[in-house]
C-alpha cells in the first residue's frame, strides 16, 4: 500500500489598518528605504500593513516576541518574481509566505518549506459583464450564469480570488491570462456564504494544478491554494477569521 501523500500545513493571519502601529520602528533598515520610496499614499499603506501582517504570522509560528526590536529581525524582501520571500536574521527563514490586502484590510498565508502557495482577500462588489467574458473560461461563464442574480457577485468574486491565489503560487501575477486558470468546486460548494474552509481546486492549462480552500464572511471572500496539497489554514490567535473547521 502507498504511503499517503503528506499534507502542506499552513497558517493564516487578518490584521486591518486599525492594528497598525503609528511608528514605523518595526520595519528593518532595508525595508523602511524601500517605504521612502514609496510616493503615493495608498501604495505605501498597503505595503506596510501587508508586511506587517506577515511579520506577525512568522511572529506567532516561529514564537517570537512581537516588539519591534524583534520585528526587525524578521524582513520581507521581494524576489525577482515579486513574490515576497521571508527572512530572518538576514537569512532565508525556511518558509513560504503569500500575502493579500483589500479595503484597509491584510492577509497572511505561511507555509513550511520552499513550496508553492498563494493566498488572496477579495471584498464582494458587483462587476461588469464584460470582467466574467474577458477574464473567466466558458465553464466558469456558465457556472456563474446558472446562478440567481443576487448570488452572482458572491460567485465571481470568489472564481476571481481563487484565479489571484493560483497566480501567485505560480509566481507569475497577471503576466498569463486568466482564462488559462479553470477554477471548480466540491458540489454545491459554490452556493451562498461559507463561515468554514470549503476546498476548491484551479487547473492550468500550463500543467500545474493546485487544491486549495475558500471562505466567505461579512462580504469578504478569502482563498489559498498550494502544492502539496494543503490542509485548511489555521487561523493564528486574534485574526479575525477564527474558525478552523472544514465542510467537506
Amino acid at each position: 500500500m502507498r504511503p499517503p501523500e503528506a499534507r502542506l500545513e499552513t497558517r493564516w493571519l487578518e490584521q486591518t489598518e486599525a492594528d497598525l502601529p503609528a511608528r514605523d520602528d518595526w520595519l528593518s533598515a532595508e525595508e523602511a528605504a524601500v517605504l521612502g520610496r514609496m510616493r503615493l499614499a495608498k501604495r505605501r499603506a498597503d505595503w506596510k500593513l501587508g508586511r506587517w501582517t506577515a511579520k506577525r504570522t512568522a511572529a506567532a509560528w516561529l514564537n517570537l516576541a512581537g516588539d519591534p526590536h524583534a520585528l526587525c529581525r524578521v524582513e520581507v524582501r521581494a524576489a525577482p518574481s515579486g513574490a515576497p520571500e521571508l527572512f530572518l536574521a538576514g537569512r532565508p527563514a525556511g518558509f513560504t509566505i503569500s500575502i493579500s490586502h483589500r479595503a484597509g484590510m491584510a492577509a497572511c498565508a505561511m507555509a513550511t518549506g520552499d513550496v508553492a502557495l498563494g493566498c488572496d482577500l477579495e471584498l464582494i462588489e458587483p462587476r461588469d459583464p464584460s470582467f466574467v467574458s474577458d477574464y473567466f473560461t466558458e465553464q466558469e461563464q456558465a457556472l456563474i450564469s446558472r446562478q440567481p442574480e443576487q448570488d452572482r457577485p458572491a460567485l465571481v468574486t470568489l472564481i476571481w480570488s481563487a484565479k489571484e491565489s493560483a497566480l501567485k503560487a505560480l509566481r507569475e501575477g497577471l503576466r498569463i491570462d486568466t482564462r488559462s486558470l479553470a477554477v471548480t468546486f466540491a458540489a454545491q460548494a459554490q452556493g451562498g456564504a461559507a463561515a468554514h474552509w470549503r476546498p476548491l481546486q484551479v487547473a492550468y492549462s500550463g500543467g500545474a494544478v493546485f487544491q486549495g480552500w475558500w471562505q466567505q464572511t461579512n462580504r469578504m471572500v478569502r482563498t489559498l491554494v498550494g502544492a502539496p496539497v494543503p490542509l485548511a489554514p489555521l487561523s493564528i490567535e486574534g485574526c479575525a477569521v477564527s474558525s478552523n473547521s472544514v465542510i467537506q
